[in-house]
């Protein structure tokens, strides 16, 4: 089939308003590396600063908890990609009325997109494993009417909706293999995963080893949690071995999931991390464990590869979290999981810099901008020499 020079030219001209407006399909993750952005603190830098710090770290993906605007004001034009989260306390409110789901997605998305780069949508966070069973109830139509909302302003190919589990979703899971949901979540459980496996969400997961070894200590290798060298453990049942607990538990994720009818669907980490300071009884709670922790997990991560049960799904995960939140409730080490400290300096190094307001800080932010408009220019110009030339 002959395709006529004036169809070329049309497209060329397409590609060209697509650059300059910004409207590139966006992907829900970049690399293997992310960060959650809690703000449950009175002392951290301002979203303005955090952009900053984040572009010099050079962490892409972030997650928030909410879709407050100061925000995303603060990250428009950035270039990061960005998950909002509908909390938890408007879950039900959402799941019973559709109206409500659109007018929350116009004002926190679309009134923003795609200047800010919005890529996911967090409906709750950990509410099939919590005890509130009116929550779980509402859920799957919250899920549901936000999706249906981004579909009907047209953001539903560029905007993944998503929601994070906790571990307690399942039932036994040593060994991996063996994992199932729990029996009471399986029916909310199930018609979440029939959507998600419609629309082409992942399953979310919240996981840390910091909290399955302080659960059993006696039985837990502490260096098999910290990713550090150990014999590890082998699952007889599928013939794996795995030398670190993060891959485990998302292994039995994927168990879980493959007995549930689901084997296709892919397993993010939405949050992992480890405390730094914690109470009298979390005495691994330390600087040395959650650098050591931290720092192995980078590492894992930028191997680029997948778990011992899903090889060919490269791992990727956001870590928990970027600051220490000081007006986190519970124990000591909740407000301790920060990479950063509230004044932007680094918690121990693992290889971040700490936040600069220098003067040279803010040219090498102009220069990248200048960079980035530069290769819009030059795409641009090849692109009108290709339509001079047809």
């Amino acid at each position: 089939m002959k395709i006529s020079r004036s169809f070329c030219r049309y497209l060329l001209l397409l590609l060209v308003f697509f650059i300059q407006k910004g409207y590139v399909t966006a992907k829900a993750f970049t690399g293997t590396y992310g960060i959650n952005y809690g703000r449950l603190a009175d002392n951290i830098p301002s979203p303005t600063e955090v952009v900053k710090l984040l572009k010099a770290s050079k962490i892409k993906n972030v997650r928030i908890y909410d879709a407050d605007h100061s925000v995303l004001d603060a990250f428009s034009g950035s270039g990061l990609d960005l998950v909002i989260g509908l909390p938890n306390e408007f879950v039900k409110e959402m799941s019973e009325n559709p109206d409500h789901a659109l007018n929350w997605v116009k004002q926190n998305v679309h009134a923003y997109f795609p200047k800010t780069h919005i890529v996911g949508i967090a409906v709750g966070n950990e509410i099939l494993g919590s005890t509130d069973l009116d929550l779980q109830d509402s859920l799957f139509d919250a899920v549901k009417n936000i999706y249906n909302a981004t579909k009907k302003l047209k953001l539903h190919k560029v905007v993944q909706i998503s929601t994070a589990h906790s571990q307690n979703v399942f039932g036994t899971s040593y060994p991996p293999s063996s994992c199932t949901f729990k029996e009471d979540i399986a029916q909310n459980m199930k018609k979440i995963l029939n959507l998600f496996s419609q629309i082409g969400s992942p399953f979310c997961l919240n996981a840390y080893p910091f909290l399955a070894y302080m659960g059993n200590p006696d039985h837990i290798d502490i260096n098999y949690a910290l990713f550090n060298p150990t014999n590890g453990i082998y699952d007889k049942k599928v013939n794996l071995h795995y030398d670190n607990m993060l891959d485990a538990q998302i292994d039995a994720t994927y168990a879980a999931l493959e007995d549930a009818g689901f084997d296709k669907m892919e397993v993010i980490v939405t949050e992992t991390g480890w405390a730094s300071h914690g109470d009298l009884n979390e005495g691994v709670a330390t600087l040395k464990n959650a650098r050591i922790y931290n720092y192995n997990l980078r590492k894992r991560l930028a191997k680029r590869k997948g778990t011992p049960r899903r090889p060919n799904f490269v791992l990727k995960a956001y870590i928990f979290a970027l600051f220490n939140e000081n007006s986190k409730p519970g124990p000591t080490s909740e407000r301790n999981f920060g990479l950063y400290k509230p004044n932007g300096r680094i918690s121990y190094d693992i290889g971040f810099p700490s936040l600069k307001s220098s003067s040279a800080n803010s040219l090498k932010v102009f220069r990248a901008q200048i960079c980035q408009w530069y290769y819009v220019l030059i795409l641009i110009l090849c692109a009108t020499m290709l339509f001079q030339l047809l």
